[in-house]
């Protein structure tokens, strides 16, 4: 329904290497999709490996931004060595901060809070520019007070708003937001920062 959605993110198993490299430019190319979204945790990579660089050269030369999850995840938790996932793939830094340097003209979205690394993607947002931050996963209220000031103070053009529906309520993740932020900061957060980190006005 494209009076409703505006557009999809695919995704890649990075290890495939050329293989990946063809089906990213499919995905941009003949499907139209917006971007690229990966997680490093379940796919078990870093996202600074070299291994991975001609992916991401293609993705930045196709000018579409990609989506990496960052911080702890339901995914394992509580399962005998937390099914395999290393918490480690999905640090801010080193691993997003390379990135960002190494491909300035790329566009990063940080899934999630980056909870137990949240002071990590703080400073990575503060420092590079082609990088944000979608707060899906996290309830608003539960949010580390570093984060929420950030949020509410000189970041607030680095973040927008994430679902992760049917896991949260979007109604209830929306009234906790409003209740909790400036009314200048909701507006980004639920439209204007969208409309500039994803391109949407040359989009729609």
């Amino acid at each position: 329904d494209p009076d409703v959605y505006i557009g999809a993110f695919g995704s890649v198993d990075p290890w495939k290497g050329v293989m990946a490299i063809r089906e990213a430019e499919r995905c941009i190319k003949d499907l139209g999709m917006m971007g690229l979204k990966f997680h490093p945790g379940m796919q078990s990579f870093y996202p600074n490996d070299r291994r991975f660089y001609p992916l991401w050269e293609t993705i930045s030369s196709m000018g579409v931004p990609i989506q990496l999850h960052t911080g702890t995840t339901g995914l394992g938790a509580s399962m005998p060595g937390g099914a395999g996932i290393r918490l480690d793939h999905t640090r801010p830094i080193p691993y997003i901060d390379d990135l960002a340097a190494d491909f300035p003209d790329l566009t990063i979205i940080a899934c999630h809070p980056s909870w137990p690394f949240q002071e990590e993607m703080l400073a990575v947002l503060e420092h590079k520019g082609n990088v944000y931050n979608e707060l899906s996963g996290w309830m608003p209220k539960y949010f580390p007070k570093s984060l929420a000031r950030e949020v509410n103070g000189r970041l607030q053009d680095k973040f927008m708003f994430g679902s992760d529906y049917p896991a949260l309520s979007p109604q209830r993740w929306l009234d906790e937001f409003e209740e909790r932020y400036k009314p200048e900061v909701v507006e980004k957060v639920f439209y204007k920062n969208a409309i500039r980190i994803l391109d949407l006005d040359s989009k729609v």
